[in-house]
């Protein structure tokens, strides 16, 4: 297919805004990586949010799944925001916000007011980062200088996931938990500055209307699904509140639906579905993620609570991968966009599947897990910078505020869906197992419903045993263990189905299909150099 040739970005772009693109992109990714880190860094501190504020398995997944709810709701609307009202302003906002929930997350008592905070902080993270590639694709105006930037964006996700469980292990080591929170102001405050300087402003021409019905079906639909899987296990998959649950969830997101599909002004345009690169490329983001998140948030708990490292021990075992990610991204940019999503997640199929075996066989098996992250890195790396520039590049440049949004929930949600099921699956089997022994150790009572809510809480109640103890320990490792190789199936299983996605409908080239020379609505008029601070 011929494509008309592409205008070059100097050609579209002011010239200050040109000559500071690469500057630009280093504030964006400082920006991007303030909320990546702060993931892994939580992640890393779940061990230490047991012992210290006594959350349960559902807690545990509620602070991490109550701030991504918020960030996946939101993200359709902020972006919307973004390109009606400035995605600088957007961008601004969402870190100010930010930082103000990292303040209360740190001072927090309690679980219950934890997912409170983190869900404030979700509001924040939801103004940010479809604001950090809406910006990126309006800077970067030729298509494979995009990709190089895309890349590179992508690559400083790995930088995150490598640095936030290194910098959350050594404030662990030194701080309580309350540190991984107060690091995230002085990144902010740079971010901040920097943007004053090198972010230019820029907004849809078209000014589109807001929807706040199709906002408010979303939240409410996601959030009750995700509180019947998590509720699941402990309350029982046909309880009347986990049925009910579903049901609202599952009517609110058919009535949005429906509505979207109805009103002149959607948060979301569904005929962006028809295009078959959109829709694979989103589809097999959401599929890869949920295997990720799902993995991680169950991984640390495993080095920690099985293999009794600290929390910089932990962190450490987790960098060889989040640093292979961070450099395989950036080449990724030259890879063919299907095969190299195909590739990617063809290895981290055999990675996930590689690890069940290991655990399931032995708690020892450190040196292959390590090895199992480097390649499962790569895999990820050829799948996030093709998956993005496939959605980026598929819609048009006045709607890179809600393309970029929709890019990051089907992130979010495939993230939180993982750890939700991934995550209740382990709880159910390891709970299971501890039912199995509970008469031969003599636990009954609020004593078993303890031992039974984490394998954290079975670990603190192994002093109090007696001779018994260390055996008991060993039994609940087993049960953790067991259900953790099964999610890690699970996981292989998911990324199989992302890697036929990948192979069956994404086009051989990145601008497949796709006009890559601008539409004249969007020339400098949206973006010039007095938007330049």
């Amino acid at each position: 297919m011929s494509h008309a040739a592409p205008l070059h970005e100097s050609d579209l772009v002011d010239p200050v805004v040109h000559a500071r693109r690469w500057f630009t992109l280093a504030t964006l990714c400082l920006s991007l990586l303030i909320i990546v880190m702060d993931n892994t860094i939580l992640n890393v501190a779940i061990p230490s949010l047991v012992k210290e504020l006594g959350a349960t398995n559902s807690q545990l997944q509620w602070i991490v799944d109550g701030y991504t709810l918020v960030f996946a709701g939101l993200l359709l609307t902020t972006g919307s925001l973004g390109d009606r009202f400035g995605r600088k302003l957007a961008l601004r906002v969402g870190i100010v916000i930010f930082a103000f929930g990292s303040v209360l997350s740190a001072l927090a008592g309690s679980p219950s007011n934890l997912i409170m905070t983190r869900a404030l902080m979700g509001i924040g993270g939801a103004l940010i980062m479809p604001s950090t590639l809406s910006i990126l694709t309006n800077v970067f105006r030729d298509p494979k200088e995009r990709g190089r930037a895309i890349a590179i964006w992508a690559g400083f996700s790995g930088l995150g996931v490598a640095l936030g469980p290194v910098i959350g292990g050594v404030l662990l080591t030194h701080f309580s938990w309350s540190s991984v929170f107060w690091v995230n102001l002085p990144i902010g405050a740079i971010a901040l500055v920097a943007g004053h300087f090198y972010v230019p402003e820029s907004k849809d021409p078209s000014a589109p209307r807001l929807d706040p019905l199709g906002a408010l079906l979303s939240i409410v639909g996601l959030g009750a699904v995700l509180f019947g899987i998590i509720e699941g296990p402990d309350k029982g998959w046909t309880s009347t509140e986990v049925l009910f649950a579903f049901a609202i969830g599952i009517t609110s997101l058919t009535a949005f639906i429906l509505w979207e599909r109805h009103t002149d002004h959607p948060m979301l345009d569904m005929s962006f579905f028809s295009n078959p690169r959109f829709t694979a490329a989103n589809t097999a983001v959401t599929l890869t993620f949920f295997a990720l998140f799902g993995s991680l948030f169950l991984m640390t708990q495993y080095w920690q609570l099985v293999h009794g490292y600290s929390p910089l021990q932990a962190g450490v075992r987790l960098v060889p991968y989040a640093m292979t990610m961070m450099i395989t991204a950036p080449l990724s940019a030259r890879s063919w966009n299907g095969w190299a999503q195909t590739g990617g997640h063809h290895r981290s199929h055999h990675d996930l599947g590689g690890d069940a075996r290991a655990l399931h066989a032995a708690h020892d098996s450190s040196y292959f897990r390590v090895i199992g992250n480097v390649l499962h890195g790569v895999g990820m790396a050829l799948v996030m910078a093709p998956a993005t520039e496939s959605v980026m590049g598929s819609l048009p440049r006045s709607k890179a505020g809600v393309g970029s949004a929709v890019n990051d929930t089907t992130r979010q949600m495939g993230g939180a869906l993982g750890v939700a099921v991934i995550g209740s699956l382990v709880a159910s089997v390891y709970a299971a197992g501890i039912d199995d022994v509970a008469a031969s150790f003599g636990l009954s009572g609020s004593a078993l419903g303890d031992v039974r809510a984490s394998l954290g809480g079975a670990l603190k109640a192994v002093p109090g045993m007696g001779a018994a103890g260390p055996e008991f320990a060993r039994a609940a490792k087993d049960s953790f263990v067991h259900g953790l190789s099964l999610g890690l199936r699970l996981g292989a299983v998911v990324v199989l189905a992302a890697a036929f996605v990948a192979y069956r409908f994404l086009p051989a080239s990145a601008h497949d299909a796709v006009d890559d020379r601008v539409p004249t609505d969007l020339q400098p008029v949206a973006m010039n150099s007095e938007d330049v601070s």
